[in-house]
């Protein structure tokens, strides 16, 4: 299952496991408390009847001054359960039978452990139906991501004829030097056509996590030399330092792209992309001096986005792979000052 359908059916496995153990559980204890009492009267009844002839090896008895108020009732003390009776003849005493603490204890400890065994086969049954009964409830929203993943891989294959052929054909013309602006910015919408597609591609299909050693300068200054050429007006800055690291190179290098791209794409005229990485914390920073961001608390949600440019995926996948991958990402922006991305690598260095 995917994390979607994972996280649809333990929700309502337990909001339906729990409201059913939690009603469950207060019939066994209504039972508990219904044999407690009928345990109580059954001493109380046996009571009565050893008070006629006291042939009954159960109780103790004594004879007590006599307080008409509390004859005939079943009474508890720190040594256990007691009851008064009357004696034919006799105006002062009053018959005393007394019923062991641990012999009571006994009983009820007998009834608790039938209880909890009969609540733990409940649980166990409730659990069962709660399952199939997810499972149930979460066939329709299967079907319905079935159904829309399917029509979006087939829209991004049937894309790829178009924006194939738009780059053959762009790459053949033959424009005056005063048109290249244009070609330019022909090829930069291809590109981002592209970029949208492998992110909603990746989305829908997930990524293969299989981890191999790599050096993360020369992957960025591969990846910069790509976005770079996209972005001629904007100022790249890389630092030296290097950065060993082991980690899935598609995952990695999907994260790296998205960021940069949206570094550059978001930037000002003439602005400028850092990239600053620190071997000793293992952190990777990547500030801008674009237009920042207004809500950064929400900027990794799905579908959410600041501008009408993109699908509001690009920076959900990337955080997705972080989380994936281990690696914390935080965002820091200021509206028309730029933002920072700094992301802690510390969980894939290489020691």
């Amino acid at each position: 299952m995917k994390r979607a359908e994972t996280e649809s059916f333990i929700k309502s496995f337990l909001v339906f496991f729990i409201s059913l153990a939690l009603l469950s559980g207060l019939v066994v204890y209504y039972e508990y408390t219904k044999k407690r009492q009928a345990i109580e009267l059954s001493v109380f009844n046996e009571m009565k009847l050893c008070s006629f002839d006291l042939k009954c090896t159960q109780f103790t008895f004594d004879f007590v001054p006599l307080h008409t108020s509390t004859l005939y009732q079943l009474q508890q003390d720190q040594g256990g359960m007691y009851a008064l009776f009357s004696i034919p003849g006799s105006d002062q005493y009053a018959l005393k039978l007394h019923y062991a603490k641990r012999h009571y204890e006994a009983l009820l400890y007998q009834t608790k452990t039938t209880m909890i065994k009969t609540y733990l086969i409940i649980l166990t049954v409730l659990a069962l139906l709660s399952a199939l009964f997810s499972l149930y409830a979460l066939y329709p929203l299967r079907k319905a991501l079935h159904l829309t993943q399917e029509f979006s891989r087939d829209i991004l294959h049937d894309l790829n004829t178009p924006l194939s052929s738009l780059r053959l054909n762009v790459s053949r013309l033959n424009l005056p030097q005063s048109e290249t602006k244009k070609l330019h910015r022909i090829e930069q919408s291809i590109q981002t056509i592209v970029s949208l597609g492998d992110n909603l591609r990746g989305y829908l299909e997930g990524h293969a996590l299989q981890s191999a050693p790599l050096e993360l300068h020369t992957l960025l200054q591969e990846r910069l030399a790509i976005v770079q050429r996209l972005y001629p007006h904007i100022s790249f800055f890389i630092n030296d330092s290097t950065l060993k690291i082991l980690v899935n190179h598609d995952a990695i290098t999907r994260i790296i792209d998205n960021l940069l791209s949206n570094a550059a794409k978001y930037n000002t005229d003439q602005g400028s992309v850092t990239i600053n990485i620190d071997p000793k914390t293992a952190i990777l920073r990547i500030q801008d001096t674009g237009k920042g961001i207004h809500y950064p608390e929400k900027i990794f949600d799905r579908f959410y986005k600041e501008h009408e440019r993109g699908l509001g995926i690009g920076l959900h996948i990337v955080k997705k792979l972080c989380d994936e991958l281990g690696i914390i990402i935080h965002v820091q922006s200021t509206v028309n000052q730029g933002s920072l991305f700094t992301l802690n690598l510390k969980a894939l260095t290489l020691r």
